[in-house]
């Protein structure tokens, strides 16, 4: 059996399943690569220590879904709302969706454990990506009490 390409697996994705553009594919395929890396330097640090639980390169949905919004904004930064939505992506659920499009086509592994409901509802977009790049609401100080002159 001949192995495909990452593009060719997603050819095939999106010649199924049309409600993610390429893009996400491709950033999830990075921010997986980045998670591992990053999850990699943690793992270093508790063998050294003697913490250290070896589960091989496997991501939990969980630390996928956090790695994805570690790359993410040091990517995108405020424009990540806008990224994620011009892909089609509007909620954790979506990466799910991705993760295990990309799993059916033997782009990526899963174990038995792993689950769409893993990706349900872990974060809210909105507070990820928006909020923390929109201006502090100043509030005015109260004008000291006018007082009338008897």
């Amino acid at each position: 059996m001949q192995q495909r390409s990452f593009e060719e697996g997603v050819e095939l994705i999106l010649a199924k399943d049309t409600r993610y553009d390429a893009d996400a594919y491709d950033f999830l395929r990075e921010a997986l690569d980045f998670t591992q890396k990053s999850l990699g330097r943690a793992d270093k640090v508790r063998q050294r220590e003697g913490t250290s639980t070896e589960q091989g390169h496997h991501v939990s949905g969980q630390q996928l879904l956090n790695g994805i919004k570690d790359f993410a904004i040091q990517r995108y930064g405020p424009m990540t709302f806008m990224m994620f939505e011009s892909w089609g992506v509007k909620k954790t659920d979506d990466f799910g969706e991705i993760v295990f499009n990309m799993v059916s086509e033997g782009l990526l592994g899963k174990t038995e454990n792993d689950s769409r409901e893993d990706f349900k509802g872990v974060y809210d977009f909105d507070v990820a990506f928006r909020q923390p790049y929109l201006p502090k609401v100043k509030q005015s100080p109260t004008p000291p009490e006018q007082t009338k002159d008897v």
